[in-house]
């Protein structure tokens, strides 16, 4: 019996151990394009506790696509139901955005939002693609 339970116990810590190796690799983001704006190139990672803060990591090229209208774009990332952070680009060129982002109170992120978004500024609303959802 004592042989039977040492077994289980070494079966679990095996299959908790692959499932956080797994939570480490790169996934590929969908194309995000909001009129002005284009996202791509893009992956995501969800990172386990113990590796960058167990942060939900992202990478990935933003574009003015509309580099004619004075506008700029940013990207916005929502983790664990927080409020959106930021992320500027710049008018009339592409730049390489990689960023992770994270709870504090939490070992590691398994809830995250992303969208491309265009800054029309303060008089028309800015223009966003569809908000896309990520779990690990």
């Amino acid at each position: 019996m004592k042989t039977a339970m040492v077994g289980v116990v070494a079966a679990g810590v095996f299959l908790v151990g692959a499932g956080t190796s797994m939570a480490g690799a790169w996934h590929e983001l969908p194309r995000m394009k909001p009129t002005g704006a284009q996202f791509d190139q893009g992956q995501y990672r969800f990172n386990a506790a113990a590796q960058n803060h167990g942060a939900f990591e992202w990478a990935g090229q933003l574009k003015d696509a509309l580099p004619d209208d004075n506008n700029n774009v940013y990207m916005q990332v929502r983790v664990e139901g927080h409020d959106w952070v930021r992320y500027n680009g710049k008018q009339r060129q592409t730049v390489f955005l990689h960023h992770s982002n994270w709870d504090g109170a939490q070992q590691y992120t398994d809830d995250a939002d992303l969208r491309a978004c265009r800054d029309r500024g303060s008089l028309r609303p800015d223009n966003c693609s569809p908000t896309r959802h990520f779990r690990p």
